[in-house]
């Protein structure tokens, strides 16, 4: 794994949101001289991809594994019975995304406006096409052209159409497009500074770009004409192809910097334990993956245990010692655990999806394999060597009981695990792999598709957000996105 550099998350940002004045030399009546007012770009790029990073990372641990069906919370966890307007130690990503969103704003402009930051330009508009993505695909229309506009006054924006903003100008796809064109033809002196993904290598940026353009793509092409700009983008190639390429940093063993359930309270790290639905799969593929992401039960060392997700702990009786609690990886040993925005097992098993739905013409068992092989890397695991020739694990492209769509997503979701909320979300689009009816669900037994609108937003956006609210059939956690629709 490769070793996270230059990680501070002290850095405070000041007069991000700054109204207008009240008179005309406000500003200058209440400037000090002697305290800077701006930030310098590199520590901004540092701050805003390891925040997310940590922070959505986290997230996806306490929440997005809940959703997604890996963990399952123990005691009164009223998220992990589906009532996602009650978050509780996690379950809140709105002000996660909006806040890096918001920062990484200023690298953008800093980079449009300061020929000296222009080697900025390509990861801003990659970092905002890989948080928009986050952001909109969690919770649908979402407020975006004017969202990032607080400087000037703007502070009730409108909720932008979902299609709009993974197709419009400034959209999802344009950005990638623009930060793509912008880093091969970067052709300043300037290094990349505060860059603790690739340590300033911007090829490695244009390959992270093109990936993410491939996974949103891949994302929307049941809904959007992109089939041949998707082939196209294949048959170019230019993606992350190595786990050394991974667009990730890595926690570390002692502080500031280890992943944050390294430090909670034994009794909080013990909430989560493995869902029934993870012990099912991973069972099923003899995946040796247990091991690294769980512990054996404290009842019997040489079993592993899961949970049905959404027990109603007032009306169960369960005891910890019966179950898997999170592995070692995820508190004593969290230098070995990463933040993940993109990594070449996740592109692999894209162009695996893509050959067989019939995107393009290729052969996706080189493409399975090979993200498997990746992903087991990836989390230190030897993999088996059977694994990709007997058993479910082997790809069966075609045969009775083949179903390479399932096998290829499935173990996608596997090594998904605490990536925020992919995994749900990639249920949500393909259907796979098949989630469980929770135990004593508060969501008439549904699997929500999308995640609430923060309760704030009906208080200080109230318009705008009554007529999101009616476009999702009242905050509807069952009303599918865009990109969902039948």
């Amino acid at each position: 794994m490769k070793t996270m550099k230059y990680i501070y998350s002290t850095l405070v940002v000041i007069t991000l949101l700054m109204m207008s004045s009240c008179t005309d030399d406000f500003e200058n009546i209440n400037t000090n001289p002697n305290a800077p007012i701006e930030v310098e770009t590199e520590f901004l790029l540092r701050q805003v991809i390891y925040d997310y990073g940590e922070q959505m990372s986290y997230e996806g641990f306490v929440a997005g594994n809940l959703l997604g069906q890996y963990f399952t919370a123990v005691d009164f966890n009223l998220f992990d019975r589906h009532s996602l307007s009650e978050p509780q130690f996690g379950g809140n990503p709105w002000p996660i995304i909006y806040t890096n969103l918001r920062d990484n704003e200023l690298i953008l402009q800093a980079a449009l406006e300061n020929p000296i930051d222009a080697v900025y330009e390509g990861p801003a508009r990659i970092l905002k096409a890989y948080m928009t993505a986050a952001l909109t695909d969690i919770f649908g229309d979402v407020p975006y052209s004017e969202a990032l506009r607080g400087r000037v006054g703007n502070v009730t924006p409108v909720y932008d159409l979902q299609e709009d903003i993974y197709l419009g100008e400034d959209g999802i796809i344009d950005n990638l497009n623009k930060a793509i064109t912008a880093l091969e033809s970067y052709s300043g002196t300037q290094s990349l500074r505060g860059d603790i993904l690739y340590d300033g290598n911007l090829d490695n940026w244009v390959k992270f770009a093109k990936s993410l353009k491939l996974k949103y793509l891949m994302r929307i092409k049941d809904v959007a004409n992109v089939t041949i700009e998707l082939s196209q983008l294949i048959n170019a190639g230019g993606f992350i192809s190595d786990n050394s390429e991974n667009a990730t940093f890595s926690f570390t063993d002692g502080q500031p910097n280890n992943f944050r359930l390294a430090t909670a309270r034994v009794g909080d790290f013990n909430l989560y334990v493995m869902s029934e639905t993870m012990q099912e799969i991973l069972e099923e593929y003899n995946d040796p993956r247990i091991e690294t992401f769980f512990r054996p039960t404290g009842a019997d060392v040489t079993v592993y245990n899961g949970l049905l997700n959404g027990p109603n702990a007032s009306e169960t009786s369960i005891s910890i010692s019966d179950y898997s609690l999170a592995g070692t990886v995820f508190r004593e040993q969290t230098s070995l655990l990463q933040a993940n925005f993109m990594t070449a097992w996740e592109t692999e098993y894209l162009i695996a999806e893509a050959a067989v739905t019939g995107v393009f013409f290729g052969n996706p068992t080189i493409n399975y394999n090979r993200a498997t092989e990746l992903a087991f890397e990836y989390w230190n695991t030897e993999m088996p060597q059977d694994y990709l020739t007997t058993g479910p694990a082997a790809f069966e492209l075609s045969g009775a009981d083949a179903d390479p769509l399932k096998q290829i997503i499935t173990q996608k979701w596997i090594a998904n695990i605490i990536n925020g909320y992919e995994g749900w979300i990639e249920y949500r689009r393909t259907g796979f792999p098949e989630l469980k009816t929770v135990a004593a669900s508060l969501n008439d037994d549904l699997i929500p598709v999308r995640m609430p609108y923060p309760t704030d937003e009906e208080a200080l956006n109230a318009d705008d957000f009554s007529t999101a609210a009616q476009a999702t059939d009242g905050n509807n956690i069952n009303a599918k996105v865009w990109w969902d629709a039948d």
